[in-house]
């Protein structure tokens, strides 16, 4: 049995996925993407960056399982279970016993991902290829097609995670792209249509979504002490977030709004 290391729970999501969405934020996460909204779930550990306690606590796939389905009669035909983080990905043993549980109680499973610690070869590949068997669907950011400009933006760069989505894409696993708008980074038009052609080499793609950036974490971030990279950044225009939708031709990807089987 392998402990999950959990920040948070959240009983009634709809933003996460298909319908009502029991929502999963698991502790830790590689990045430090400078717009993230929740960096208390950064630290893999009890702590937080500036030493105060994170929140998080260690549960059982079939404890949080249980408590999970008591919510079930609220879902609907569309809804389930959803894991985020922090990155879900980094705790993949957990994810696996935790979802390959939901999938056997019949419940539809999706993971909110940036793929950074997907890796091709190996044991962690193993571990991917199992996990997905029990995945409906993943909800995958494309934080930046550039990547000197996604490790500029994050911390890393973008190399394994392109690998990521063309394994997706080669096992025609559904996925939900998101993309976060912020102005002087990734709102530029030659970056938005390198993005758009990356999308459309992928066939397995249901939805894409423009995100426009806002700043409402940054009291987060000065609770914890942390410097906030982008507190002069402007939320960008209307105009700007419908150029962007048009560039990436979100219109055209409707496959989520019949996306169970």
């Amino acid at each position: 049995m392998t402990l999950g290391r959990i920040n948070k729970l959240e009983t009634f999501g709809s933003v996460d996925g298909p319908g009502i969405r029991f929502v999963v934020f698991l502790q830790g996460c590689p990045m430090r993407c400078k717009f993230c909204h929740n960096p208390e779930t950064w630290d893999f550990g009890t702590k937080s960056v500036n030493g105060t306690e994170n929140g998080s606590f260690e549960m059982s796939a079939e404890d949080l399982l249980k408590k999970a389905v008591r919510y079930k009669p609220y879902w609907g035909t569309d809804g389930g279970i959803t894991v985020s983080g922090g990155e879900p990905l980094a705790q993949i043993d957990f994810m696996i016993e935790f979802f390959e549980a939901a999938k056997a109680a019949g419940v539809h499973t999706c993971i909110d991902t940036s793929g950074v610690t997907f890796r091709s070869t190996g044991e962690q590949f193993a571990k991917f290829e199992r996990l997905m068997k029990s995945t409906d669907l993943l909800l995958v950011d494309i934080k930046h097609i550039d990547a000197d400009a996604h490790k500029e933006l994050t911390g890393h760069s973008n190399e394994n995670i392109i690998e990521f989505f063309r394994y997706l894409d080669r096992i025609q696993k559904p996925i939900w792209i998101r993309h976060v708008l912020v102005p002087g980074i990734s709102d530029n038009d030659e970056a938005l249509t390198r993005t758009r052609d990356f999308i459309r080499t992928l066939s397995n793609v249901k939805r894409v979504e423009v995100l426009p950036y806002h700043a409402f974490a940054l009291s987060k971030y000065q609770e914890l002490g942390i410097d906030y990279a982008l507190k002069d950044t402007q939320t960008p225009s209307a105009e700007r977030v419908k150029n962007a939708n048009e560039i990436l031709e979100t219109a055209k990807y409707t496959g989520w709004e019949s996306s169970r089987p």
